[in-house]
């Protein structure tokens, strides 16, 4: 069975020939359990989310503030397993029709698979996976393996990488350009910064594939800045937050619902 890449480059473009960036939400599968955690990305994606990326919880997720790994820990010391992430990506996918991919750090893949995990992904219906520690140097074999298997291959790129750089990233990236807004961790930030739009600005110069940001955005006036100069805007730490906080997990459900349906509508006011 073939991954959904195409699928995400349809609503990737779908958001774009409607004048406004696409809304990419994040949450953590397993947490706070594993059909709590499929609730989660079903109700973001009824508030509006366009994508989703569901996070393989890690025991070192360097990447991530403290929110997620808060999040993380809680699925792990849950028993959250690989077929767990899967199932999340299927049921998520078969309930909306969207797209899902799977936010991971290598190691977990490595120890698994990689052709056993790429299969399982797209057999599940995913889009791809966002990588954020694999250079690409040592990227051929996954690459392959998910070219294979229709799936993307999303890398991360910081305002610190250079042109030079960024022009290798995107050489071999498929699916979209996952620009990170500024130096650190996941969490949310009273401002984004004009480190985002530079770095957008530059990563487009030596690509086509759409760049969507990330890190530090939490409300619609921080989208709709984003959406501005971005073609997708990636929001994933204020959604943990509002469960994490919640009394219980129908108010948590309530309140990323409402969260996602507030920057869908910031994404429209670019």
């Amino acid at each position: 069975m073939s991954g959904n890449i195409q699928l995400l480059s349809d609503t990737l473009a779908a958001a774009r020939s409607e004048g406004r960036a696409a809304l990419i939400a994040y949450l953590p599968a397993g947490f706070p359990t594993v059909d709590g955690g499929i609730d989660a990305v079903k109700a973001v994606f009824d508030g509006g989310a366009d994508v989703v990326e569901v996070g393989l919880p890690h025991s070192d997720p360097v990447l991530d503030g403290p929110v997620i790994q808060t999040a993380d820990d809680i699925a792990l010391k849950g028993g959250v397993k690989i077929a767990d992430v899967m199932r999340t990506v299927r049921e998520a996918y078969e309930a909306t029709g969207k797209p899902v991919l799977v936010m991971t750090y290598w190691n977990p893949i490595d120890r698994y698979g990689i052709e056993r995990f790429t299969a399982e992904l797209a057999a599940a219906g995913g889009a791809g996976c966002i990588l954020p520690d694999l250079p690409v140097q040592e990227s051929d074999e996954w690459r392959q393996h998910a070219e294979k298997h229709g799936l993307a291959t999303v890398f991360v790129v910081a305002p610190s990488s250079k042109d030079d750089r960024l022009a290798k990233i995107t050489a071999v990236g498929s699916g979209f350009v996952y620009a990170a807004s500024l130096m650190g961790v996941t969490g949310t930030r009273q401002s984004v910064g004009a480190q985002a739009q530079d770095l957008v600005r530059r990563t487009r110069a030596g690509t086509e594939l759409p760049v969507c940001v990330g890190l530090g955005v939490s409300n619609a006036a921080q989208a709709a800045e984003v959406a501005s100069f971005a073609d997708g805007v990636i929001v994933g730490s204020a959604f943990v937050k509002l469960m994490l906080d919640a009394p219980d997990h129908e108010a948590g459900l309530v309140a990323v619902r409402a969260l996602a349906a507030d920057l869908a509508e910031g994404v429209r006011k670019r």
